[in-house]
Parts: C-alpha cells; sequence; structure tokens
C-alpha cells in the first residue's frame, strides 16, 4: 500500500490569501475614496447604487464649452466673467470624474425629450438661478428659450420669471425663496446684507408653494442666505435667533427647520405628482477675509488635495451639509411610512464645489460700472454645468427605474 503524499505545507495558504484580498479589496478602495472626501454622502439614494456620481475629481477636458457669452444669451453681466474681462480660460478646461464611472456630457435634445410637455420650476436663492441660466444656455444650442414672463408678471422682476420652448412645449421658471419659509425683512429690498429678517420657521413661503402643484420638477437650492441676522419664530413665538444681542455665531436651528418645512410642504401638497430635487450646499470661496473685509478668491486653478484640507468654510460647509443630508433622508422616509407618491432625489454638488475656488466670477464680477468681489456665485460658462449635467443623470435613471417597474 502507498503512503499518501503529504500536502506541502503552503498548500492551503495561497487560495486563503487570495480570498482574503477578494473580500477585502473592495473595502479598501471604498475607504481610500471615502477618505478622500471632504463631505462624503452618507446615504444611499437610488441615484448612487449604479455608480456614485456625487464622489470623484476634476480631470482635464480640452474641448470647449457647451456654449460661450457670445453664443448664449440668457447669462447675466454679474457672473458672464470673459464679458468682463477674466483673461484665464483654465477654469473652462476641465470635467467632473466619478471614481467609478463616467458622467455623461449634456445632451439637450435628450433632455428636451425628456422634459418634453412638462414644466420644471427652479425655487430657492440665486444659486437656483445660476443653474437655471446654465440650463438656459445649454438648451439654447438645440431650441430657443422664449420668455414670456410678461404673461405671468412684470418684466422688470428678476425674482420671478419664466420661459417657453415652444418645439417641446416645455416652460421653466426660477421662483424667488431665499428661505423657502416665509419671511420679512426689515429691508424693503430684501438685498441689505445686515437687514434684520424675521422667519417663520413652520409656515412655508406662499411665493413657491401656491404655484407649484401642476409642475412636474421642482429643484430646491437655499443655504447662503442664512448666514444674516436672523430671528425665528414658530406658532407666533420667538424660538431663537442669529447674529442678535452682540452674538456672532451661527444658529443652524433655522436651517434645519426652513428644509423640513420645505420638504413638509410638497409632499403635502395636493394633486403634486411631479419629482423634487434637492441641490446642496454650494460653498463660497473669500480668502483673505470676508465679503465686506476685502476678501477675494483670485485662484485659476483648482484646489490640491493639500488645499482641500485646510479649506477655510469647512467647518461651516460641512454642518449644512449634514442638516441638508439629514432632513432629506427623513423626508423619504416620511414619504415612505405615509405611501406617497412623492419622488424627492439628490443633485449632490457640495464636494464637488468644495474643490474649485476658480470657478467664482471673483473681481470680474460687474455690477453697473462698478465691479466687486464675487467669490459665492458661478461663471458662465463655467463648472456650474456640471450641476445640470448631474440633473439630466438622474432624470434619466429615475426614468428608466420607472419604465422597468411599469413594465414588471
Amino acid at each position: 500500500m502507498h503512503k499518501p503524499r503529504s500536502i506541502p505545507k503552503g498548500a492551503f495558504l495561497l487560495p486563503l490569501t487570495l480570498l482574503v484580498i477578494v473580500l477585502l479589496l473592495p473595502l479598501f478602495r471604498n475607504f481610500i475614496q471615502s477618505s478622500s472626501k471632504i463631505y462624503a454622502t452618507n446615504l444611499e439614494t437610488k441615484e448612487t447604487r449604479s455608480c456614485n456620481i456625487f464622489s470623484g475629481n476634476w480631470s482635464s477636458y480640452p474641448k470647449e464649452p457647451y456654449y460661450n457669452n457670445e453664443t448664449c444669451p440668457f447669462i447675466l453681466n454679474q457672473i458672464n466673467c470673459i464679458k468682463s474681462g477674466r483673461p484665464d480660460r483654465d477654469f473652462l478646461k476641465l470635467r467632473w470624474k466619478p471614481h467609478d464611472c463616467e458622467l455623461p456630457l449634456f445632451n439637450a435634445t435628450q433632455f428636451l425629450e425628456l422634459v418634453r410637455g412638462k414644466s420644471m420650476a427652479f425655487v430657492g436663492d440665486s444659486m437656483g438661478r445660476n443653474q437655471l441660466e446654465s440650463l438656459l444656455c445649454l438648451i439654447n444650442t438645440v431650441a430657443h428659450p422664449e420668455d414670456i414672463t410678461a404673461k405671468y408678471t412684470s418684466n422688470d422682476d428678476i425674482f420671478f420669471r419664466w420661459w417657453f420652448i415652444a418645439d417641446y412645449n416645455f416652460t421653466v421658471t426660477i421662483m424667488w425663496s431665499p428661505f423657502l419659509v416665509k419671511y420679512n425683512d426689515s429691508d424693503a429690498s430684501g438685498l441689505a446684507y445686515y437687514s434684520a429678517t424675521t422667519l417663520y420657521l413652520d409656515e412655508v413661503d406662499a411665493a413657491w408653494a401656491s404655484k407649484i402643484e401642476n409642475f412636474d420638477y421642482v429643484i430646491f437650492s437655499a443655504g447662503q442666505w442664512f448666514f444674516r441676522p436672523l430671528t425665528f419664530y414658530e406658532n407666533g413665538q420667538v424660538v431663537g435667533c442669529q447674529k442678535c444681542q452682540n452674538k456672532t455665531e451661527l444658529n443652524y436651528y433655522g436651517y434645519r427647520k426652513a428644509f423640513r418645512t420645505a420638504f413638509r410642504t410638497i409632499r403635502n401638497v395636493k394633486g403634486f405628482k411631479g419629482k423634487a430635487f434637492l441641490v446642496t450646499h454650494s460653498p463660497g470661496h473669500f480668502e483673505n477675509g470676508d465679503w465686506n473685509e476685502g476678501g477675494t478668491c483670485n485662484r485659476t486653478r483648482p484646489f490640491s488635495m493639500e488645499e482641500r484640507k485646510v479649506y477655510k468654510h469647512r467647518d461651516i460647509v460641512e454642518a449644512v451639509y449634514q442638516i441638508q443630508m439629514e432632513e432629506f433622508a427623513e423626508a423619504e422616509k416620511e414619504a415612505r411610512k405615509e405611501g406617497l407618491n412623492f419622488g424627492l432625489s439628490l443633485i449632490d454638488i457640495t464636494d464637488a464645489m468644495v474643490m474649485r475656488p476658480d470657478g467664482h466670477p471673483g473681481r470680474y464680477r460687474s455690477v453697473g460700472n462698478v465691479k466687486i468681489n464675487d467669490c459665492v456665485h458661478w461663471c458662465l460658462p463655467g463648472p456650474v454645468d456640471t450641476w445640470n449635467e448631474i440633473l439630466l443623470y438622474v432624470m434619466r435613471l429615475e426614468g428608466e427605474k420607472h419604465k422597468n417597474v411599469t413594465l414588471s
């Protein structure tokens, strides 16, 4: 009888090692990617299951932008950086590249086919206006949007405007509501940064809430105005304030409750069967002082990894971003609990835009004959066009999922 062969000591070692590598490699890769983000979305949303388009970096892209200040008539002078004399062009030579996939280029014809016969409202502050003007410029490459504001309000009302794309029977509007909830500004113009403002946190702003019942898409974007002196009311009583009684710190209570009220409102609007989107906080990049202290944003390239770590406004941006994520999750949870036919999707641009101190008008913002430093809004064309690339991506993904559910 032959003696059985002895099994070499290392025979089991190689398969075991390979198994460990296979199991741990995805975890290690995810750890590396998540640790590179300053503000990582910690929620798995419908948009990110196939590919997290919100996690990535800006990569070189030598082709020309979709449009320019000569081909698009919808760019406000304040953000028309090239027209205002900005000499460099490197900020136009970058595209957002997710870690695990490609973000498709914006296809204006495809977008217009998706919204044929529908309507879209941008609700919030000037960040929404910034995104809307980018969208109008993108649409204008294939179909001309007609300004139909006069049908709804006076043409000199810059806060509420409507456009119509006849070939696709598509209407798009901007509805000014910088706090999303009802407010009363001590300055009649509402433009004085230091004017005291009263927020009624449990009462929605009727300026938008009374109009969105029949809209197919409602896109929320608000945040910049919440850094002012504020007094908070609920149930007719003062419940808190910000930058009051000689205090300078921020009180995020009002920010949280404003989003909660907005989400609750759109969830409960009778007859609303549309889709709502939350555009996350858009960060500013003032350096060497705030906007009223001589602050500037003169960079012509994105932040390096090291520069991102010491980003001046990191704590504030992280705080407001986290509030948005928590309220977004709670709104989805409540909709499921109530069995509502309500869709809420995320357009998470915060991490991408933190990296782009070069994308603001800076000293190339013109207000009449005066130039001021603007390190909050974004040049057009510029990185804000990415927001609409993401919007189209999410709309397509949701459409495909809805089709699959219907067919099954």
